[in-house]
């Protein structure tokens, strides 16, 4: 086992009927998170890291950076699959990661992200429902199991269509752009998508990035946004 989460929230497992969210255990999970992603460099494309050579990479500049940090947490998200008839056991497989960062205890305040479905799983209810657990445990109050955040956030870069789209449509309203937000340091080279505006001279392969900001409150969550969320949640 890994060490313990190092976040300045309570970390614990979150579930339903078709998805589980366990803390990402560094060394069970990484082998399989790397086998899933390492022919689709492409999933890196939008992050300031990535992509990574080999299991040690991603386990030592990804994982063991976010577990480092208090104001960050990566969950592994296993998809259930239907009961056995026989023994009544759901088998799980590993079909992605997620996780929180930017958090503030002070301001009661996350930020979603990490978010990285895995090829095999993309286009079905695994990303909606791992998003919407992040939601409920973030923004139900303490009395209903949550933690009682304030604010969730959410970031992406601006070609980022997928991401966007998947912000709004879980109940997250738009509410800037921050121009020239982030560097790719030699993006060109890594496969990174940057805003494909003038760069500085000498610096054409420090690639820069426009970022688009999400945000969902705790008075949006009260006022509708659960409901909507869990009604996607359910949707066959």
């Amino acid at each position: 086992m890994s060490s313990p989460p190092n976040f300045c929230f309570p970390v614990r497992e979150l579930s339903n009927e078709r998805i589980r969210l366990i803390p990402f255990d560094a060394i069970l999970h990484t082998p399989s998170f790397f086998a899933n992603t390492s022919a689709h460099p492409e999933i890196w494309a939008h992050m300031p890291m990535g992509p990574f050579t080999s299991v040690g990479d991603l386990q030592q500049n990804f994982v063991q950076v976010i577990q480092q940090d208090a104001k960050k947490t990566l969950y592994a998200v296993l998809k259930k699959s239907p009961p056995s008839q026989e023994e009544g056991e759901q088998e799980e497989e590993l079909a992605g990661v997620i996780g929180y960062l930017n958090a503030s205890f002070e301001n009661l305040s996350t930020e979603i992200g990490y978010l990285i479905t895995f090829p095999a799983f993309q286009r079905t209810h695994v990303t909606t429902n791992a998003v919407g657990l992040l939601l409920q445990y973030a923004l139900d109050p303490e009395h209903m199991g949550g933690l009682g955040l304030r604010r969730v956030q959410w970031q992406t870069n601006v070609p980022n269509v997928a991401s966007a789209r998947t912000a709004e449509r879980m109940g997250f309203m738009k509410e800037g752009l921050l121009r020239w937000d982030r560097v790719f340091a030699d993006g060109e080279r890594r496969g990174k998508v940057g805003n494909g505006k003038r760069l500085p001279d000498g610096k054409e392969k420090d690639l820069g990035r426009d970022t688009l900001i999400f945000g969902l409150c705790w008075d949006d969550w009260e006022d509708g946004v659960k409901g909507r969320v869990v009604a996607l949640m359910a949707r066959r």
